[in-house]
């Protein structure tokens, strides 16, 4: 290869090209090709440079126990170290057989004292590299101070329990870390649904970037503290860059940043507060936005791209006793105590109350009952539930009277074998019994349980036993058959259930309908028809039907 040849290698495929032609000439007069076979130590760290090389074919890599640096064709090495007259910092080996251009140390600072140039041109390239590094730091630093008040370490605990609603709990939090859309979390206070957000952050697969905890009702009515200023201070979303921004309490934003709200949640852009009233630009949003609220949000729920519910204690009875031993073992961990075990009276004692603060009122609860054990010990009920109020006295509960009601009612046969082993067909056998068999009261046995007993029971024990009848009510097991089909034929059609309009006019129609049913009874004399009879409860059946077919559960 001439030296022309090489001074083009150099000007086209080196950094050495910052350097004009009359200066690379006489380096590449000097060089001299060498040949190394595969694994040939090239540079070894912590020595005195030898001269320059310059990788021409093959391929090298830095020494490194979880694999290094790889370098192709045109390489330069020992260029810093040169310069600076410094040690070199890695071992390079050759990956194959490769080919290099050396020139020996003394040649090539001969080359630099005859060409000040050399020594110029890097010079100002480590400069305008320092002036870089030095404002990437600054700004750095700007942004670590704008987001330190509010970031978030880490989750604290994961989602505890064992019931179907802590499994859909968890199934939905993987689900919100699977992508980066908009999340709104709500429910009830003393949920940790701040908690419950971290954990969707932690989940995903930008754990590693910064997740902040912002409080609504604090934010600026401007905005500023949020968007930024235009050519001026970061904003939160600037500063925070791809990670997670956690927004609580939506709902006391102040008014003018309703809008400008929606706007980021729907297309992901926002405009930083202008100078003088001045429009700004629309910026691009790189964070992922969760949404914490204690209810769902009107204005901004349609922004979302989707919502979890998380369900309040009250619901998850189950999970109750699990809460108890997770809180127990971290007192006992953070005092240095034996073991602290509750009584299973205790419990039931527990699940027997709703917690209207939730969490938050379970934890000081067991807190306050293991104060009272100086070392390890046990929880009885006594402990953990000293009084009781007038209204509990008078109350009697039968499943801590009946244990073995408790035992039934929590078994497979409750309500699912019954239901679909026994209710599901002996409504179908009475149906038919109605509907073909005698017609008069006096003869048909279907017709007299129905009239007899069947109306009086419910009319008269739902205000004690509702949820009881609700479980194994036909009318509603049929409903529930009628949806497992539909979503079978008809996936992801159901419409969410009308809870305002239903609250509003719920009331009305039950009375409009059982008004209706006492004049048919009145005019059709339908308590001696057992046909008839069979007609109603078609009727009630077909309702529940077609809004489970309408509706989600």
């Amino acid at each position: 290869m001439t030296v022309s040849d090489r001074t083009i290698f150099l000007q086209e495929r080196t950094p050495l090209s910052l350097l004009p032609a009359t200066t690379l000439a006489p380096l590449a007069r000097q060089l001299e090709p060498i040949t190394l076979a595969k694994g040939d130590t090239v540079v070894t760290a912590e020595q005195d440079p030898q001269g320059l090389y310059i990788l021409w074919q093959g391929k090298l890599e830095t020494e490194a126990e979880l694999g290094g640096v790889s370098f192709l064709p045109g390489a330069v090495l020992n260029l810093e170290a040169l310069l600076l007259e410094q040690p070199t910092e890695q071992t390079i080996r050759t990956l194959t057989d490769s080919t290099l251009w050396f020139i020996a140390r003394d040649q090539f600072q001969a080359l630099v004292q005859q060409y000040p140039e050399i020594l110029q041109t890097f010079t100002r390239q480590l400069v305008d590299a320092v002036k870089r590094l030095s404002f990437q730091f600054d700004l750095e630093q700007e942004r670590q101070g704008v987001l330190r008040p509010y970031l978030v370490a880490k989750a604290k605990r994961g989602v505890i329990g064992r019931s179907r609603y802590g499994d859909r709990l968890r199934a939905q939090i993987r689900e919100a870390a699977s992508h980066r859309r908009s999340v709104l979390i709500f429910g009830e206070p003393g949920l940790e649904k701040d908690n419950l957000a971290a954990l969707v952050h932690f989940g995903s697969t930008q754990r590693r970037l910064p997740i902040i905890k912002v409080d609504c009702g604090q934010l600026q009515a401007s905005g500023a503290d949020l968007f930024g200023r235009a050519g001026g201070r970061l904003g939160l979303l600037k500063a925070l860059g791809p990670g997670t921004l956690v927004l609580n309490n939506p709902n006391e934003l102040d008014a003018d940043l309703v809008a400008p709200l929606a706007q980021l949640l729907k297309t992901g852009q926002y405009r930083p507060v202008g100078r003088n009233g001045e429009t700004s630009p629309l910026v691009k949003a790189e964070a992922r936005i969760i949404l914490l609220s204690e209810q769902g949000l009107p204005v901004l729920g349609g922004a979302v791209a989707e919502t979890i519910k998380v369900p309040p204690l009250r619901v998850r009875k189950t999970d109750l006793e699990d809460w108890v031993n997770y809180y127990l073992s971290l007192i006992c961990r953070r005092r240095g105590t034996g073991r602290i075990t509750v009584a299973p009276e205790a419990i039931r004692r527990l699940q027997s109350y709703d917690f209207p603060n939730n969490l938050r009122e379970l934890e000081n609860l067991v807190e306050r009952a293991a104060a009272q054990l100086s070392g390890g010990g046990l929880i009885t009920e006594e402990i953990i539930w000293p009084a009781q109020s007038k209204k509990r006295q008078m109350r009697l509960n039968l499943l801590n009277r009946y244990p073995d009601l408790r035992r039934f009612l929590r078994s497979p046969w409750w309500p699912d074998r019954i239901n679909y082993g026994l209710t599901l067909g002996l409504f179908a056998v009475v149906i038919a019994v109605l509907w073909f068999g005698p017609q008069q009261r006096h003869q048909n046995v279907a017709l007299t349980v129905f009239w007899a007993w069947w109306w009086p029971l419910i009319l008269l024990g739902f205000p004690f036993v509702g949820r009881l009848w609700c479980a194994v009510c036909p009318f509603m097991i049929y409903g529930e058959v009628t949806q497992w089909v539909s979503e079978k034929l008809f996936p992801g059609r159901l419409q969410r259930w009308p809870r305002q309009a239903a609250d509003r006019w719920g009331g009305w129609f039950l009375f409009a309908l059982f008004a209706l049913i006492l004049v048919w009874e009145e005019v059709w004399n339908l308590e001696d028809s057992a046909y008839l009879s069979a007609c109603l409860l078609l009727l009630i059946t077909a309702g529940a039907m077609i809004f489970s077919a309408l509706f989600e559960r």
